[in-house]
C-alpha cells in the first residue's frame, strides 16, 4: 500500500495546494513583483534587453517546475554571478559570446546533474550537516543585506533622505500588512507594501513617469537567436570565461535548496533529487543563452515572500512564470513595473533578506546544535563572517563569491575537524 504523501499543515499552502482564482492571480503577482527589480537589473547593467529576461525568467521557472516534478516551488531569475565577464564580453563578442556563455553554464550543470543522478547523493547529508547549513542559510540572508541598503537610501552614489524614507515606510507597511491584516490581504502583504511603496513614490516625484507614458502597450521582446538574428560561430574564449563560475552557482543553488528544505519541510535532496534541482537549473539558462538573457538561477526574493507568507504552492510560482512571459510583451506594464524605484525594493528586501537569514536561525534552534562546543563556534564563526563580508577569492578572471567560498570552508572544516578540542 503505497504510504500517503507528506503534506505541511503548518503551511497555508503547501506544495500541491492550488489557490483559488483570485488568491492565485495576487500572490503570483506577488512573487513577480518581489524578483522583477533584480531580475531587470542584471540585463541593464550588462546592456541586455530587460523584457528577454523577463520572458526567460518565466519560461525557465516553469522548466525548473517541469524537470522537478512540480515538487520544488523555486524561480528562476537573472544571476548576479556573470555580470562581470558579460561586461567584458559585450566589449568584444558581444551577446553572441555571452549567449554561447550562458549555454555552456546550463550544459556544466547538466553535466553534473547526470554523474550525480548516477552516483547518488547520500554523500550531501555527511559534507552538509545542519552546523554547516544553518550558518550558510544566514550568510545567504545577510551577504545581501548590502544590497537593500544602497537601494534603500543611496541616489546615484549619493545619500538620500527621501529614498530613506519611502524605504522605511515600504518596510514599515510590510511589517503592518504581515502582522494585522487577515484572509487573503494577509496573503499578499509583500504585493501591498510594494503597490503602497510605490504609490508613495509617485506623491513625491521619485517615480519616472515619462518613460511610462511613451513606452508602447505591446512590443515584441528583442530576442537574440543565433542563426536567426545573428551569424553563429563558435566564440571558444567567452564559453572558457563564463562557464566555469557555474561551479560556483551550483553552490549557492544547493544554499537555496537547504532553506527551501527548511521552510517546507522537505528534503529535495532525496526527493526529487540533487540532479533533477541542477538539471532544472541548468535547462533554465540554455534556453536563456538561446534567447538573448542572462544566466538563470533560483532566487532569494521569491524564498522570502514564501517564508513571510507561508504560502509554498508550485501553482503560485507557475502563475508568476506566466504573469513574467505575459509582461515581457506587453511593453507599458512593462515600463511601469521598471520604473518602480529603488528605495521601494530596497524598503522590501529588508524584510525578505532578514527571513531568509532568520531560516538559518531555525536550522540550528531545530537541530539543537551546541555553540559551546569549540568545534560549531569554529565552522559557524568562520562561514558567516567570510561569507557576510564577501571576502571572495580572486583567481584570474574566475572568482569564489563570499556565499560560495563560506560554503566550501564550512564543508572542509566540518570534514577535518576532531569532534572535540584538544582543550575540551
Amino acid at each position: 500500500m503505497k504510504e500517503p504523501e507528506f503534506h505541511d499543515n503548518d503551511a497555508v499552502l503547501d506544495i500541491h495546494d492550488k489557490p483559488k482564482f483570485w488568491a492565485w492571480v495576487g500572490l503570483s503577482l506577488q512573487h513577480m513583483f518581489s524578483m522583477f527589480g533584480s531580475t531587470v537589473i542584471v540585463p541593464l547593467l550588462v546592456g541586455l534587453s530587460p523584457s528577454i529576461a523577463l520572458f526567460a525568467s518565466g519560461v525557465g521557472t516553469l522548466l525548473h517546475i517541469m524537470i522537478t516534478q512540480r515538487k520544488i516551488p523555486a524561480y528562476m531569475g537573472s544571476s548576479f554571478a556573470f555580470i562581470t565577464p558579460m561586461l567584458a564580453l559585450m566589449k568584444t563578442t558581444g551577446y553572441p559570446g555571452i549567449g554561447q556563455g550562458v549555454v555552456a553554464v546550463g550544459v556544466v550543470y547538466l553535466i553534473v546533474a547526470l554523474i550525480i543522478g548516477l552516483v547518488g547523493s547520500d554523500w550531501i547529508d555527511k559534507i552538509l550537516p545542519p552546523i554547516v547549513v544553518g550558518p550558510v542559510v544566514m550568510v545567504i540572508g545577510l551577504s545581501l543585506a548590502g544590497s537593500a541598503a544602497t537601494d534603500a537610501m543611496m541616489k546615484n552614489g549619493t545619500y538620500n533622505l527621501e529614498y530613506f524614507l519611502v524605504a522605511m515606510a515600504t518596510l514599515l507597511l510590510a511589517i503592518c500588512f504581515n502582522m494585522f491584516f487577515k484572509g487573503f490581504m494577509g496573503l499578499i502583504p509583500v504585493l501591498l507594501a510594494i503597490v503602497c511603496g510605490y504609490l508613495i513614490s509617485l506623491a513625491l516625484g521619485i517615480v519616472d513617469v515619462h518613460s511610462i507614458a511613451i513606452a508602447p502597450w505591446f512590443k515584441l521582446p528583442a530576442f537574440q537567436i543565433p542563426g536567426l538574428t545573428y551569424h553563429f560561430h563558435f566564440e571558444w574564449s567567452a564559453i572558457i570565461t563564463i562557464a566555469p563560475i557555474a561551479f560556483v552557482t551550483m553552490t549557492e543553488h544547493m544554499g537555496h535548496i537547504m532553506v527551501l528544505n527548511n521552510l517546507t519541510k522537505r528534503d529535495f535532496f532525496l526527493d526529487p533529487g540533487l540532479h533533477r534541482t541542477l538539471a532544472g537549473d541548468g535547462a533554465a539558462s540554455i534556453f536563456a543563452g538561446l534567447v538573448g538573457a542572462p544566466a538563470m538561477t533560483s532566487y532569494g526574493e521569491n524564498i522570502g515572500v514564501m517564508a513571510i507568507t507561508k504560502v509554498h504552492s508550485v501553482y503560485v510560482l507557475m502563475g508568476a512564470a506566466g504573469f513574467a512571459i505575459l509582461f515581457s510583451f506587453v511593453s507599458k506594464l512593462n515600463a511601469i513595473i521598471m520604473a518602480m524605484p529603488l528605495p521601494v525594493i530596497g524598503g522590501i528586501s529588508f524584510l525578505l533578506f532578514g527571513t531568509i537569514a532568520s531560516a538559518g536561525i531555525t536550522v540550528m534552534t531545530d537541530h539543537k546544535i551546541d555553540m559551546n562546543k569549540k568545534r560549531n563556534l569554529m565552522i559557524a564563526s568562520t562561514v558567516m563572517i567570510i561569507g557576510v563580508g564577501n571576502a571572495y577569492l580572486q583567481l584570474g578572471k574566475f572568482q569564489f563569491t563570499g556565499v560560495a567560498l563560506a560554503t566550501i570552508l564550512g564543508i572542509v572544516l566540518n570534514l577535518i575537524l576532531p569532534q572535540e578540542a584538544a582543550t575540551e
